[in-house]
């Protein structure tokens, strides 16, 4: 979510060791064809990177009695490092190598900006992040392409909380404040998403739509783009006088203040560095088959280019904000233990937010990684995922500040389409971003803090890209609910704040999942004129009744969520029919003397249904309406008989086919 994609057709997709610069283009297509692994999946049993690797029989033969135990296929189903680094292919190194330099000078522009403008704790803090989790998530990930680190939406949620607790404790160190509370939801993230993927709750993924997730990450969008236009205008120090709350309050701040409280040439930089960042990026577009020119950091180089002149002009002289001295820590100690008297005061009051960050990041993640693993042909395993994540963020609470770190889709798909192959890319990256964060970090010193918010509103264009599309999808296809959810969930996160929204549009996400699951799906079966063929009434709209008979089809299993609606769906039916009417109308169908169910597609059954069925169909037979039941599965009819049901009704009660029971109930008439 933080950078513009790159293509997927990109040219410059694998390199080798010995590869040269002409025959880059013929390699792509096959090396994304040549599966990285001997066996499909590293998850399936022993994995080869390298086929040469011994000649001696004897040997291979010994290697292969070790690798086959239980106990190492285990070991490399859990811990995918141990299948991927034995058998390394050093053809697969320059790829590898080119994508973690590439995506480096990516991060490390950008985690400075999240972890000082986003998160407000400082440029560290977006560094680490980049740097330790992606160490553990790379022994312990199934995706060989997700690159891990801090997220723009994530930094900015951290963000929130930071400022919350710095404006109620006055007797603290702001910089303690900001490194305590980043802690503890760190750790408190990573913990979270070990428990779900330990408890196997990887299917988070579908619970929450779409459109709800489009409405959050549009109106983080102008969150963060509302955020950074602060400083971009040089009303930082304003801001902190008149300290406006939510994110209609700043936009009000702005339309008051911008034109006469402005600094000049804070916006002339802020919207300078924009413009060329804005003109880089086009230009490149035009020469996507110069792979020199395509794959230049402009991010990078605008950084560089504007901590040189700011340093040359004295701009921090004329009033323009810049980056300081940065500390390596804003702690005492480089590593310590998350859980302590310094962090425990926030762990309470950080939960939601950490609640909040853990599913967010798994969700981007889990489609990031997903989307790889099609496109490069290995298995992604949601739960391991979870772990693997989980695994990595606790292991970035022991430096103090870190902020939670998650996939990201684009950086993930610039990874896949330079050359990266394995998580030795991501492993390389986080090593340069660990050097540059204690030896070029203090050059930096001169950076203007309005170039960084340019560089993270460059960053956010990206968001904005599918808004009208998936718009105009929702409107063509009659999508109102949807469109209702975005709505909700984009007007909550603006006017209130990020995480009310996001709260609010997961309950009534989960209330309409509930709502959905809870009516069991029912159609009513009319006979074909001339044939002896039944079919839905409302799929058929010439297919009859028989006079008096109800024929109802349940069209999934039954259990104690969808069974409770049931007898409330049969009264209507008996009632209206299956076409919509409302409670108040007069009946359109005659009285009901017979109730057939077709349960062909019910393959389970649970406890709670059965208790249920028998209820409802005790209540028609005091009724007087004649009860039959077709298609009855063998394991299921056990159950009734178990629970009394057959012999409420009686073994002719049960065919085997619609068509005999109808035989039944017609010799019956005559």
């Amino acid at each position: 979510m933080s950078a513009h994609p790159y293509p997927n057709d990109s040219p410059f997709n694998t390199v080798s060791t010995s590869t040269s610069i002409s025959s880059f283009r013929e390699m792509v297509r096959a090396q994304e064809r040549t599966p990285l692994l001997n066996r499909d999946d590293v998850e399936a049993g022993p994995t080869d990177y390298a086929a040469n690797t011994s000649s001696a029989p004897d040997a291979a033969s010994t290697r292969t009695n070790i690798r086959d135990t239980t106990f190492a296929r285990r070991l490399r189903y859990y811990v995918p490092s141990t299948a991927w680094i034995p058998d390394y292919s050093f053809s697969l190194l320059g790829g590898d190598v080119l994508a973690g330099v590439s995506l480096a000078a990516i991060i490390i522009p950008q985690s400075i900006s999240y972890g000082t403008s986003l998160a407000k704790i400082g440029p560290t803090a977006g560094l680490f992040a980049a740097s330790i989790p992606p160490i553990a998530y790379s022994l312990l990930g199934t995706s060989r392409q997700l690159n891990v680190a801090a997220e723009a939406a994530l930094s900015l949620l951290v963000g929130q909380a930071v400022t919350e607790y710095r404006r109620s404790s006055h007797n603290v160190s702001p910089d303690k404040i900001g490194v305590a509370v980043a802690t503890a939801i760190g750790l408190q993230v990573g913990l979270f998403a070990f428990l779900l993927g330990f408890l196997r709750l990887g299917f988070l993924d579908v619970v929450l739509s779409r459109a709800l997730l489009r409405g959050f990450v549009t109106a983080v969008a102008v969150v963060i783009t509302v955020e950074q236009l602060i400083p971009m205008f040089g009303l930082a120090a304003l801001e902190n006088q008149v300290r406006p709350e939510t994110t209609l309050d700043k936009i009000l701040f702005l339309v008051e203040y911008v034109w006469t409280h402005s600094h000049k040439l804070t916006t002339l930089i802020s919207f300078g560095v924009l413009f060329v960042l804005i003109f880089l990026r086009v230009f490149k577009e035009s020469f996507k088959r110069t792979w020199w020119i395509y794959r230049l950091p402009e991010v990078l180089l605008v950084v560089v280019a504007s901590t040189w002149v700011s340093n040359q002009l004295h701009w921090d002289q004329k009033g323009v904000a810049i980056l300081g001295s940065i500390p390596i820590s804003t702690d005492q100690h480089f590593f310590r233990f998350p859980l302590g008297s310094h962090t425990y005061p926030f762990l309470r009051g950080t939960t939601s937010t950490a609640i909040l960050i853990t599913v967010i990041g798994f969700l981007d993640s889990i489609v990031a990684a997903k989307q790889n693993g099609e496109r490069f042909g290995h298995p992604i395993s949601p739960n391991r995922e979870l772990v693997a994540l989980g695994a990595a963020n606790l292991a970035g609470s022991f430096v103090p500040g870190t902020l939670p770190a998650f996939g990201s889709i684009v950086r993930s798909r610039i990874n896949g389409d330079v050359g990266a192959r394995t998580q030795l890319a991501s492993l390389i990256t986080a090593g340069i971003v660990l050097l540059a964060t204690f030896f070029l970090l203090p050059a930096l010193s001169f950076l203007p803090i309005c170039v960084l918010a340019s560089i993270i509103c460059l960053f956010v264009m990206s968001l904005f890209y599918e808004v009208p599309h998936d718009l105009v999808y929702y409107y063509k296809i009659g999508a109102w609910m949807d469109l209702a959810m975005m709505f909700i969930t984009f007007t909550l996160s603006v006017v209130w704040n990020v995480e009310i929204g996001i709260v609010v549009s997961l309950i009534i996400s989960l209330l309409l999942v509930v709502r959905r699951s809870s009516k069991t799906r029912m159609t009513l079966l009319g006979r074909v004129p001339g044939t002896d063929q039944w079919r839905p009434v409302t799929d058929v709209p010439e297919a009859e009744d028989i006079p008096g008979t109800l024929i109802v089809r349940i069209r999934e299993s039954l259990d104690f969520a969808n069974s409770s609606q049931l007898k409330g769906r049969l009264r209507r039916f008996e009632l209206y029919g299956a076409h919509h009417a409302h409670p108040s109308e007069e009946p359109r169908r005659q009285p009901c003397s017979v109730l057939v169910f077709h349960m062909a597609d019910v393959d389970s059954c649970d406890a709670s249904a059965v208790q249920i069925f028998h209820e409802l169909l005790e209540s028609y037979k005091n009724r007087g309406v004649h009860l039959y039941i077709t298609h009855l599965r063998s394991r299921i009819r056990e159950m009734f008989e178990n629970a009394g049901i057959v012999r409420l009704l009686g073994p002719d009660a049960f065919y085997d086919t619609l068509g005999d029971a109808i035989a039944r109930i017609e010799a019956r008439h005559d």
